[in-house]
């Protein structure tokens, strides 16, 4: 098995490879200086199409990643993007000098081949080469193709080598893409416009999240990165557009989890004219047309649980099922400390530090969310949790705001938007007096969003939905790293080979 750490005993693999670089150079053949390779055919495409190609002629290009000897001749797996093809050499249809050159060739290689399809006497389909370049030489090997890159940790280090070994890993990011891509359709279907936000911010908001925090050196003022798009994308409804949508990266200074990394990609969307309702319909619409898409059905595998997106999806009352499972209603909890005293009491163990809202969200967070396996709509959040969310009008300490729940953890989370900018002002104002108390996750005071909503914002729908946690679901991934192409990572401790 090839050593990631490079080494294997007094045995230098490395070293021996840098040897063949020099042999190669010194035959005058420089592996890196190929610019360009014009590439006729996708291994796929030849073998979909042996029938059309037997005989034809064919460059095709990729990773070499098995050679088979047989004397003076030898066959070569070469793997490109679309998968293996078969190449078969011969000394003597190479000539000398091109054989001598083969020889210094290693796994990992990335090679150029010339040749006709053929199919071979155990009905291999394949190319026989009549020529072939050397692209660029690996000077390190890859993991063995049989045991894999089984290390989590250099996995993500090192994804590089994760997608060349690992099939079901490159199917896990070519899923991840068509996902997008379906979503972005999906929506431009609707009558959708998708619009780029800023990413660097003099003010993070549009959620409860700690943010990260740079420095602009022209403007000496300090930046933050977004923790969430809403509310650049409701500064465009305020402008005139109807149907908004972003899909991007947004940042929040929080823990590493399987379902938390302090980078990931939303898609949030915003609709005037509509309320939460609507964005309920849309879910119920767009999830299962994804599903059909990606898995041919509306049912899946996601670690061990059978899940069906078939609409409509339950409703959950976050309020009822809370009081269901602690006889206490969110409204009796008046005071951090009687909140502190409720959560000792159901044997959940919440930071000192916590405020009101937090802990009571611990509770909801332990007692209702595990529950919710099936695709169910947990509605009807308290305001002082839902900053940005409109009232419930026969209820007005409630909001017209929901999640969507998979697997017992959050995938969605939506509202019929607030535009009453006395309303958003005050709320603001409790917000801000929550930071200055010490709660940096509490929502900043944005007055330039509040002059905004004092143009008047349509009654607006809205929706955040987790890209990766979708993901997540779609490849029955167990950890957010698996579906993150560069996940975030601790640093290596000092000493420590990285490959």
């Amino acid at each position: 098995m090839g050593n990631p750490n490079g080494t294997t005993g007094g045995y230098d693999p490395r070293e021996v490879r840098l040897e063949k670089l020099r042999r190669l150079r010194a035959m005058g053949v420089d592996p890196y200086r190929p610019t360009t390779y014009p590439v006729t055919h996708k291994s796929a495409t030849i073998h979909a199409e042996f029938e059309r190609l037997e005989g034809q002629p064919v460059r095709v290009a990729g990773r070499v990643m098995a050679i088979r000897h047989h004397g003076q001749a030898a066959f070569v797996d070469l793997f490109d993007e679309t998968g293996r093809i078969q190449c078969h050499l011969r000394a003597d249809g190479l000539g000398a000098r091109a054989w001598q050159v083969f020889e210094l060739v290693d796994l990992g290689d990335i090679l150029g081949i010339s040749g006709t399809v053929f199919r071979t006497r155990r009905g291999e389909v394949s190319v026989e080469a009549d020529g072939f370049e050397i692209l660029s030489k690996s000077l390190r090997e890859l993991p063995d193709k049989w045991h894999g890159l089984r290390d989590v940790d250099l996995r993500y280090r090192q994804r590089y080598l994760d997608l060349l070994v690992n099939p079901e890993v490159r199917e896990t990011f070519a899923v991840r893409s068509r996902t997008i891509r379906f979503i972005r359709e999906f929506l431009d279907r609707r009558g959708f416009m998708e619009v780029e936000t800023p990413v660097l911010l003099p003010l993070a908001g549009g959620t409860e999240a700690r943010p990260f925090r740079t420095h602009h050196n022209a403007l000496d003022m300090e930046l933050f990165l977004r923790v969430a798009l809403e509310l650049h994308l409701k500064r465009l409804i305020v402008g005139g557009f109807e149907k908004v949508f972003e899909i991007g990266r947004v940042f929040r200074n929080e823990g590493i989890s399987t379902r938390h990394n302090p980078e990931f990609t939303m898609l949030e969307l915003y609709q005037a004219y509509v309320d939460y309702e609507a964005m309920m319909r849309l879910i119920e619409e767009m999830l299962p047309a994804l599903l059909l898409e990606i898995k041919g059905s509306l049912v899946i595998e996601y670690q061990g649980q059978r899940l069906d997106f078939t609409p409509p999806y339950r409703r959950v009352d976050l309020e009822e099922r809370l009081y269901e499972k602690t006889g206490v209603r969110w409204q009796e909890v008046e005071t951090t400390a009687d909140a502190h005293r409720l959560a000792a009491r159901l044997g959940i163990t919440v930071d000192r530090g916590f405020y009101h809202a937090q802990v009571m969200d611990k509770i909801v967070s332990v007692l209702i969310e595990p529950e919710l396996v099936q695709p169910t709509f947990l509605w009807h959040h308290p305001v002082q949790i839902s900053p940005l969310a409109k009232r419930d009008p026969e209820h007005p300490h409630l909001s017209e705001r929901f999640e969507l729940f998979v697997a017992g953890r959050e995938l969605a989370n939506a509202f019929s938007e607030l535009n009453d900018p006395l309303d958003q002002r005050q709320r603001f104002v409790e917000q801000q007096n929550q930071r200055l108390a010490g709660n940096e996750e509490a929502h900043p005071f944005d007055e330039d969003f509040l002059v905004a909503l004092e143009h008047a914002m349509p009654p607006t729908g809205g929706l955040g939905l987790g890209i990766d946690r979708l993901v997540m679901l779609l490849t029955d991934s167990p950890s957010i790293r698996d579906v993150i192409l560069f996940p975030t990572l601790r640093p290596l401790p000092a000493g420590r080979p990285e490959a």
